[in-house]
């Protein structure tokens, strides 16, 4: 059971995602019904993203970035203009999928003008993290695996990568990651949206 203070950081990033998604939509001049068409998620599940009634899966979420042309992690947290940033432990943003267990923490500032997100993910065993949409042309990906086994299947290609493993990839198709070891999977992935901008 999750204590007062977690359940208080979890609506803090409620909130936030919902000011930033309002935010990036609307200096786009989208309505909910143009983003849902864009994104292919529901009108009701933006709108209630927005409202702060829910807190969206990863794959909700990233269908929502890529649809609006930013990164995870800008949707995430409210942006910084300083160039030396501390980010505690208990201010990076973090997602995590119930079901699943599938959990991806921010751990990369977000800077105006950086399309770069840095995250620090978290799969139980045979946990999978689902399909993420393809990308922009342009937007690179890169995982180095922490801990564990990582199955990362990227449009018809697929690799295990082992503990300390490093895998690049170009992220314009459609990619799943999986556990295939027996213990928890803990990978770092950095997504590059600078050249596709």
């Amino acid at each position: 059971m999750r204590s007062q203070a977690a359940r208080q950081a979890v609506s803090e990033q409620v909130r936030v995602l919902a000011e930033e998604l309002k935010s990036h939509r609307k200096a786009q001049n989208l309505s909910l019904e143009k983003l849902s068409a864009r994104s292919g998620v529901s009108r009701s599940m933006i709108s209630k993203i927005e409202r702060g009634e829910t807190a969206p899966s990863t794959g909700t979420l990233s269908q929502l970035a890529e649809a609006l042309g930013t990164t995870f992690s800008q949707l995430m947290a409210q942006p910084v203009e300083r160039e030396f940033v501390v980010i505690p432990a208990a201010r990076q943003p973090v997602l995590r999928d119930e079901v699943s267990g599938y959990m991806r923490r921010c751990i990369s500032p977000v800077l105006p003008g950086r399309g770069i997100d840095w995250v620090l993910n978290t799969l139980p065993p045979s946990g999978t993290t689902g399909e993420f949409v393809a990308h922009r042309r342009g937007v690179e990906e890169y995982i180095y695996v922490l801990s564990g086994q990582l199955k990362a299947s990227v449009g018809d290609r697929s690799t295990v990568l082992d503990t300390h493993d490093a895998l690049y990839f170009e992220a314009d198709e459609t990619h799943v990651f999986t556990n295939v070891g027996d213990g928890p999977c803990e990978y770092f992935l950095i997504i590059n949206s600078d050249r596709a901008r």
